[in-house]
C-alpha cells in the first residue's frame, strides 16, 4: 500500500446504526450449520472478527422458511427456535466484542443441486422456473405463491429484529430468487411482476416493503444486487445508467437504506465512457450509500479457480494478496462509503488490524483448505 487506509477508519452512520470504521465483513458461505443449524463454533468464528476490529459484520447467507429455500442441508436457517437460537448466540457473541451485525436473508430460487437440497422433494421456485435462460426446473410461480414469499421474508426480517442484530441484508444478487426476477433471463413474466425493469424490480420492491414494516423506519435494510450472476458472468441487469435507475429507484422508494454492490473487481469502471465503479454509479443514481465489493485484498477475483464441489459447496481459487491501493483511490474520492472484505477475512481474522496498523507485508493469503475450518 502506498496511500493512507485513514478514509477507511473514519465512522459512519445510517438509521439507528453508526459503526467506527468503513470495514464490513461480506456474506459468505461457510457450510458449518448441519441441518440449518449453526455449530457453536460459529459465534466464535465472527466473534474474532469483531474483536479485531471489522466495522460491521454482514452474516453468510441464511435461509428464510420456505421448503425451497436452501441449497444445501449445511446452509444455515433464519427459522425454526434451534436455528433462531443459534443466532442469537452469534449476536450476543459480536455485540460483547463490540461489533455491529446483520443478517443476510436468502432464497436460492431455481439454483438448486439435485441431491443437495435438504428437502429433496420440494420443486425449486423461480418467477418464471428458469435457472438460468435456456433450464428450465419448475413452473412459474403463481401470485399467490409470490405473496406467500414476501411474507416470509417480512418474518425474517421480524426475527433479525427481536434477535438483537443491527439491522439486515436482502442477497438480491448473484442469480438467486430475488435476482431471478430483476433479470430478463429468468423473469419471462407478463404480469406486474415482470415486463419491463421497473415490472421485474417489484418483488424485490414488494420484499423491502414487508421487510420495512416489520423493522421500523430506523432499522437498517441493505439490499445486496449485482450485474454478474453465477449462471452467468456476462450477466447484466442494465447496460447504462439510466437502465441502473429504473433498477435501483423502486428500492430506494421502498425503503432499502444501503445497497451492497457485488462486482468481481470493486474499483473497475462500471460503464464505457465513465470512470465510475458500480458501487459509484449506484449512489450516483439512487443518493443512497453504497458498499464496494469484489477483490478486495486479493490478487484473484473470485470466478477464478472457482469451482463447485457437490457435498462440499463452492470452492474459491487460491489468491495472493494485493495492493489496496485502487480500492483506497475510491475511498478518499468518496465514491463508495464502506468496502466489503470477503475471502480476506476467511483467511485472515487480523486483517483490519494489520491493515490500520500498516502491516500489509503480514496479510495472509487465501487458499481454498481454509474453507474446511472455522479460523
Amino acid at each position: 500500500m502506498t496511500l493512507s487506509t485513514a478514509p477507511l477508519f473514519r465512522p459512519f452512520a445510517v438509521g439507528s446504526l453508526t459503526v467506527p470504521n468503513r470495514i464490513v465483513m461480506a456474506p459468505m458461505t461457510r457450510n458449518f450449520a448441519p441441518g440449518g443449524v449453526l455449530v457453536p463454533e460459529v459465534a466464535g468464528y465472527y466473534r474474532r472478527r469483531a474483536e479485531q476490529g471489522v466495522g460491521l459484520i454482514i452474516t453468510e447467507g441464511t435461509v428464510i422458511d420456505h421448503p425451497a429455500a436452501a441449497n444445501d442441508p449445511r446452509v444455515p436457517r433464519f427459522h425454526g427456535e434451534d436455528a433462531l437460537e443459534a443466532w442469537a448466540r452469534v449476536v450476543r457473541e459480536v455485540h460483547a466484542a463490540g461489533g455491529r451485525i446483520m443478517p443476510q436473508l436468502w432464497h436460492v430460487g431455481t439454483v438448486r443441486t439435485p441431491g443437495q437440497s435438504p428437502n429433496p422433494t420440494a420443486l425449486p421456485v423461480g418467477p418464471s422456473g428458469l435457472s438460468d435462460p435456456a433450464t428450465r426446473g419448475s413452473e412459474p410461480l403463481t401470485l399467490a405463491e409470490i405473496e406467500g414469499l414476501v411474507a416470509v421474508f417480512g418474518s425474517a426480517a421480524a426475527s433479525a429484529r427481536r434477535l438483537g442484530f443491527d439491522g439486515l441484508e436482502l442477497h438480491g444478487a448473484h442469480g438467486f430468487l430475488i435476482d431471478q426476477f430483476l433479470w430478463g433471463g429468468t423473469n419471462r413474466r407478463t404480469d406486474l411482476f415482470g415486463g419491463d425493469r421497473r415490472g421485474r424490480t417489484r418483488f424485490a420492491v414488494e420484499v423491502v416493503r414487508a421487510c420495512r414494516r416489520e423493522v421500523g423506519a430506523a432499522f437498517p435494510i441493505v439490499f445486496r444486487w449485482s450485474q454478474f450472476k453465477a449462471q452467468d458472468y456476462a450477466a447484466r441487469l442494465a447496460a447504462t445508467p439510466g437502465e441502473l435507475a429504473e433498477v435501483l429507484e423502486p428500492l430506494v422508494d421502498a425503503g432499502v437504506d444501503v445497497f451492497d454492490c457485488s462486482t468481481r473487481r470493486c474499483w473497475e469502471p462500471a460503464f464505457e465512457g465513465s470512470p465510475l465503479s458500480l458501487a459509484g454509479w449506484t449512489r450516483k443514481v439512487t443518493g443512497r450509500p453504497v458498499i464496494a465489493v469484489g477483490s478486495v485484498g486479493l490478487s484473484r477475483d473470485i470466478s477464478e479457480g472457482a469451482s463447485y464441489e457437490p457435498g462440499v459447496g463452492p470452492r474459491f481459487g487460491d489468491s495472493g494478496t494485493a495492493s489496496l491501493d485502487r480500492v483506497l483511490e475510491v475511498v478518499a474520492r468518496d465514491e463508495v462509503d464502506l468496502v466489503a472484505v470477503g475471502r480476506a477475512l476467511i483467511a485472515d481474522p487480523a486483517w483490519v488490524t494489520k491493515v490500520r496498523e500498516q502491516r500489509a507485508g503480514e496479510l495472509l493469503p487465501f487458499n481454498r483448505t481454509q474453507l474446511e475450518a472455522l479460523v
